[in-house]
C-alpha cells in the first residue's frame, strides 16, 4: 500500500501516466463530460471532496505550466481563483470563455469530477516537465 500521495487506483495512473502538454481537467459537480473523454468521478454527495482539497491533492502530484479557467469564474467565484492562485503560485493563467472552456474540455485526457458546488470551480491544467 502506497504511504502518502493520490490512493485512488485510476486517478494515480491517469497522473502517472500525463506527458508534457497533456491536460486533463478538475471539474466541479455540473460540468458536462464530452463524449469520448474518460471521467474519474469522486463526488459522494454535492460539495464534497471539494474542489480546492481535489486541486491541492494533485498539484501535490504532478508538474503544472499552466492553468485554464473561465473567465466567469474571475467575477463570480473569486474564492476559487484565489485557492487555485495560492496552491500554484507564478504558474501561468489563461481565461477563456465558459462556452469556449467546455470546448477545450474536449482534449482533456480526463475529467476529474469533484462534488464542489461553486459556479465555474473548473480548471484545466497542463502538465510540464521537473526539468529544464
Amino acid at each position: 500500500m502506497k504511504k502518502h500521495g493520490i490512493v485512488h487506483p485510476e486517478l494515480a495512473r491517469v497522473l502517472a501516466e500525463l506527458g508534457h502538454g497533456d491536460q486533463i481537467c478538475i471539474a466541479d459537480v455540473g460540468l458536462p463530460v464530452p463524449p469520448g473523454v474518460p471521467r474519474i468521478d469522486l463526488a459522494y454527495r454535492l460539495g464534497a471532496p471539494g474542489f480546492l482539497d481535489v486541486v491541492a491533492a494533485i498539484a501535490g502530484e504532478i508538474v503544472v505550466e499552466q492553468l485554464m479557467i473561465a473567465d466567469e469564474a474571475l467575477a463570480r467565484s473569486p474564492e476559487v481563483v484565489a485557492g487555485l492562485q495560492q496552491v500554484f503560485g507564478e504558474v501561468r493563467l489563461v481565461t477563456i470563455t465558459h462556452e469556449q472552456f467546455k470546448i477545450a474540455t474536449r482534449r482533456a485526457r480526463v475529467i476529474i469530477r469533484t462534488g464542489e458546488t461553486t459556479p465555474y470551480a473548473n480548471v484545466l491544467l497542463t502538465s510540464g516537465v521537473p526539468f529544464g
